[in-house]
């Protein structure tokens, strides 16, 4: 892959000045849970070379790595900044950062009223099928799936088309703001089968003070931060970021359209 063999500029001698482009994953650089086409990957190679690139996804890092990266290339080595679980896990060029814990900010025992809740309610919900991994212990979040993640691609997309006739996970969430008003939560719904749960700021902007810590690093104070994602509606998991005063916000439907935004916006 010749975007793994690159050479690029220092962050500070890009030649687009204290500019970053950050995307969403699924929907935005991948088709959902699978991976990266090479001209998407060619693609960020080249803006690379112009200016800073990033991603940032609630899904944990192994999973950005199945869709980001191969067996071959870590994909740390793809992005100048990666931004799993919101920025919970974070690398720069490569190297960790700090981390945050949700079961720490929580709780066991809130934790545990919290699953114990989301079983019953699953156990009684009507969809056309149901797999497993229900839910997801992340170590920024949790992630709840009513059909389950182990479902097949096929599932998945006739599970979303489900959900948009009958609100299944808007449903879902209500019923846990209901449940929790004091837990200090927020329910993020994005992809095709499930919503995150977090605490309230750990949302996506989240990963926004690394880029603001970077100009104690290597002195670049990013001034424009594009940020493309395809849930950019309010209750979308792409919302608050896209709709924060510091970012440049990009609603995009598809890969191929986050593509060609690119390609229009820096001339590639």
């Amino acid at each position: 892959m010749a975007q793994a063999g690159s050479v690029y500029p220092p962050l500070e001698d890009r030649p687009i000045k204290e500019t970053i482009c950050l995307f969403d994953v699924d929907e935005t650089l991948t088709p959902a849970r699978r991976a990266a086409s090479p001209q998407m990957l060619q693609l960020l190679s080249a803006l690379r070379h112009k200016c800073a690139i990033g991603y940032v996804g609630g899904s944990d890092l192994i999973k950005q790595q199945e869709q980001l990266g191969t067996p071959a290339i870590n994909v740390t080595s793809l992005f100048d900044f990666c931004f799993a679980e919101n920025g919970l896990t974070a690398f720069r060029l490569g190297q960790p950062l700090a981390s945050a814990s949700f079961i720490g900010w929580l709780g066991e025992d809130k934790y545990k009223q919290m699953v114990n809740f989301c079983l019953r309610y699953i156990s009684e919900i009507d969809c056309p099928v149901k797999r497993g991994t229900f839910i997801e212990f992340r170590n920024g979040m949790i992630n709840i799936s009513p059909i389950g993640r182990n479902a097949t691609v096929q599932e998945r997309l006739d599970f979303n088309k489900f959900d948009d006739e009958h609100q299944i996970r808007q449903k879902f969430v209500a019923a846990l703001k209901e449940k929790f008003p004091d837990f200090g939560l927020t329910f993020s719904i994005g992809g095709q089968i499930s919503f995150d749960v977090f605490p309230t700021g750990w949302d996506k902007t989240y990963c926004l003070q690394h880029l603001e810590h970077e100009k104690e690093i290597s002195g670049v104070n990013y001034k424009t931060i594009h940020f493309f994602g395809d849930k950019t509606h309010k209750g979308g998991n792409d919302y608050e970021i896209y709709e924060d005063s510091r970012t440049v916000g990009h609603a995009v439907n598809s890969p191929e359209d986050t593509m060609k935004a690119v390609r229009e916006l820096f001339a590639l």
